[in-house]
């Protein structure tokens, strides 16, 4: 029996991942003008980029609790096995609001067989996680495999970026607005990492190019050149160039050889705007 993997679209795996792995997406919203987007569905990232460099506000909202539910009750009515990866509950309410879905669908099918874990993780270091349990999942690998893969790369997942505007996370409030002007005007770029599902700023840099290097160092201080089998996630807000910049950057420096690029999607880029550039990989730490 092959187990049904559900994430949702903060993932930020391309949408014909979902299509040819044949897992579930639970869009999040996306909101700017008047109207509001299904993330991944009826917009993507984009037409969010441009809007933002218009000058255009854009708010991003949890995922509809009334798909979620319909989701659920079509695992329990099939009698299937599923797990939910979500994106972390410290950045969206979806996780919580699942687990109020899952508990409604209980209660008319109390048997209903859905494992939904908080990831910790978002944008593309989410996505590998996700990645990795649709590939055993596909393999046909039972649930406690699945489940022990999942918690490991949890764990070890290492979230490092950048971003290329500070007014965009200022607007978020996770930098005052002072900073970010100052940070303009200096050309101050700042590293940030993710810490129990939390963004944390890391370091302040001057210069992209630094930054960029900066990252390639933070990935051999955690010991992300541990394994030529190293799985790297690279994902960008609307600039594939830097994007495929940091990878080589990365492939000097190490033997690595699988990468995964993408753009980050509407969820997250709404909040850290065009130009972000974000590094994934599994750390060596002991678990």
């Amino acid at each position: 029996m092959t187990i049904r993997i559900i994430a949702d679209s903060a993932s930020d795996l391309p949408k014909e991942f979902f299509t040819n792995e044949k897992v579930d997406l639970i869009p999040l919203k996306v909101l700017f003008g008047e109207t509001e987007y299904e993330d991944m569905v009826t917009i993507d990232s984009s037409k969010v980029y441009d809007a933002m460099r218009e000058g255009q506000v854009v708010k991003t909202s949890q995922a509809s609790p009334v798909f979620m539910k319909e989701l659920f009750t079509q695992v329990a009515k099939k009698q299937e096995t599923a797990v939910y990866v979500a994106f972390s509950s410290e950045l969206s309410g979806t996780y919580q609001t699942a687990v109020l879905m899952q508990k409604e669908v209980m209660e008319e099918y109390p048997e209903l067989d859905l494992t939904i874990i908080d990831s910790k993780c978002a944008s593309l270091g989410y996505g590998l996680v996700v990645k990795k349990a649709a590939e055993l999942a596909n393999g046909g690998r039972s649930k406690e495999d699945l489940l022990a893969s999942i918690e490991y790369d949890i764990t070890h997942m290492e979230h490092v970026f950048t971003v290329d505007n500070l007014d965009y996370l200022a607007r978020g409030g996770r930098v005052s607005k002072a900073s970010a002007f100052v940070g303009g005007l200096l050309n101050i770029k700042p590293l940030l990492h993710m810490e129990d599902g939390k963004l944390i700023p890391l370091e302040k840099i001057r210069g992209r190019k630094k930054v960029l290097r900066r990252m390639v160092e933070v990935m051999r201080e955690r010991n992300g050149f541990n394994s030529e089998a190293q799985r790297i996630g690279i994902s960008h807000g609307d600039d594939l160039a830097t994007a495929q910049a940091l990878k080589e950057m990365i492939m000097e420096a190490c033997d690595c050889k699988d990468f995964t690029i993408t753009s980050i999607g509407s969820a997250v880029g709404a909040h850290a705007g065009p130009g972000t550039i974000a590094l994934f990989f599994l750390n060596g730490k002991k678990a």
